[in-house]
């Protein structure tokens, strides 16, 4: 069984949230809960929020031990563009796109390996 949980419009680039999503996938929630609380970069403050809420998730659904739960699958899409312009010389303007990023992370329970 399954939990996951998705942040939508989140206001960082999906470049750098997923220097930090590479770096959880395939990992516990637990470990992966105590490596996002050390890492330096602003979108570990992004992915361990959303993980606490995947691990709630589980909890809710009664699937199993959310410390226990392996992250399946984490991956980042790029969401809306806010588009702002930013004067120049001469009466000239650039454009400054704000990108935003879809996160979503999914916890599977562990599957028991059987022994022959």
């Amino acid at each position: 069984m399954e939990a996951r949980a998705v942040l939508r419009y989140a206001r960082i680039t999906p470049r750098k949230a997923r220097r930090v999503i590479d770096l959880i996938r395939g990992k516990k929630a637990g470990e992966a809960m105590i490596a996002l609380k050390f890492m330096p970069y602003r979108g570990a403050r992004f992915v361990e929020k959303l993980l606490r809420s995947a691990m709630a998730n589980a909890e809710q659904k009664d699937v199993a031990e959310p410390e226990e739960m392996r992250i399946v699958r984490a991956y980042v899409d790029e969401g809306p563009m806010m588009k702002r312009l930013f004067p120049r010389a001469m009466g000239r303007a650039n454009i400054i796109k704000k990108k935003t990023s879809h996160i979503t992370i999914v916890l599977a329970e562990e599957e028991e390996e059987a022994d022959e």
